[in-house]
């Protein structure tokens, strides 16, 4: 038998010379010395170990990531930033008092051309109900105009309108201020309509208003003191010959106010109004407006000086006047509060004169 031959050949490392090479310490573990290897499951159990940390993390972030989409989206919806098409027949109008008079002309033509050439540029705000539906917060004119549109063409895409949604809950008060604020930056409310809203919210006692003057401030709180006085004086208007003015909201401002005051002057007059507006029972606006300045002019008792604005101590505003004494004073004067202006370092004032001065300031206030 031939022996079979070897086709490579084998290196086996040489032995450790013991003298020359270093001792291994007594307390090492020679065990660590050699890697070890792992087994096939306890790889498998890492492995599923770091990819559930990996999901866990994941999931994490993700969650994060929502919840602050959610806040956003809440915020967004809140401001009526969230847009979505709203079919018409879905928006209703009947929570709200609107400041818009339902036989006043809202002048839909020149709206409806812009809305077929560039289409809706601002979305109406409505707030969801429970059933479903929407209740108008904001853009009677604009909603108006698309159901002319409907109703002129037939064509389905005016039966839907983009609309902002409000978060539902916000409460009348605010919802009644978004109304408001934003037909004051737009097309023209007539200062009838404004006290005619002002009579309503007081009527319905919302959130605890008490009566008209009260709930102009909280209405237009946006708007000058002195336009604030020009809504209560119609409001009085209202009260009066509600009943005898046809069309009360195209008075115009200096018209509406010296018939209040004439009726105020003279309470029985109202009688006198009523007969020579009954007499053109067809009249139009032009019209009444024309009856009513010929009976300010057969009226020949003079009129009371009166201040106009809130009563007085109920007041609200600023009073700024320039005093022609000492180097040019100007005081300004609000609730609580009084500031006086001048060409002179008050500081440089002795205390004692100073406090003697304002003593003198307040004790003839209280002598008024």
């Amino acid at each position: 038998m031939t022996r079979k031959r070897r086709m490579f050949d084998i290196n086996l490392p040489e032995e450790q010379d013991a003298e020359t090479d270093p001792p291994i310490p007594a307390d090492l573990e020679t065990k660590s010395l050699t890697p070890r290897r792992r087994g096939p499951m306890a790889s498998a159990i890492g492995e599923a170990g770091d990819a559930l940390r990996y999901r866990k993390r994941i999931e994490e972030e993700i969650r994060a990531e929502n919840d602050a989409l959610a806040e956003e989206f809440v915020r967004l919806k809140r401001e009526g930033l969230i847009v979505d098409l709203v079919r018409l027949d879905d928006v209703v109008a009947g929570k709200l008092v609107r400041d818009r008079s339902p036989i006043t002309d809202l002048e839909l033509q020149d709206l409806k051309a812009s809305i077929l050439a560039i289409g809706l540029s601002n979305p109406i705000r409505v707030e969801p109900r429970e059933d479903g539906r929407y209740e108008l917060v904001e853009g009677l004119r604009r909603l108006s105009a698309y159901r002319e549109l409907h109703g002129e063409t037939g064509d389905e895409r005016w039966a839907r309108i983009p609309a902002g949604l409000l978060v539902a809950g916000q409460g009348e008060a605010a919802l009644y201020r978004r109304m408001v604020d934003e037909n004051l930056t737009r097309k023209d409310v007539s200062f009838a309509e404004m006290a005619a809203l002002a009579r309503a919210y007081a009527e319905a006692g919302i959130e605890g208003c008490e009566d008209v003057d009260q709930a102009v401030n909280v209405l237009y709180a946006s708007v000058s003191a002195q336009k604030r006085s020009y809504i209560r004086r119609f409001a009085a208007l209202l009260m009066m010959a509600d009943k005898t003015l046809a069309h009360p909201y195209a008075l115009s401002r200096a018209l509406g106010l010296q018939l209040v005051d004439r009726l105020e002057a003279e309470p029985g007059s109202i009688r006198d109004l009523k007969s020579m507006l009954d007499a053109a029972s067809k009249r139009d606006a032009t019209r009444e407006a024309e009856i009513i300045r010929e009976f300010l002019a057969g009226r020949s008792t003079p009129l009371p000086d009166k201040a106009r604005g809130a009563p007085k101590g109920a007041r609200r505003g600023r009073v700024a006047l320039s005093v022609p004494v000492g180097p040019g004073v100007k005081c300004t004067a609000t609730d609580g509060k009084v500031e006086l202006r001048a060409r002179m370092d008050f500081g440089t004032v002795e205390r004692a004169r100073l406090e003697a001065a304002i003593e003198a300031f307040f004790a003839a206030l209280e002598d008024r």
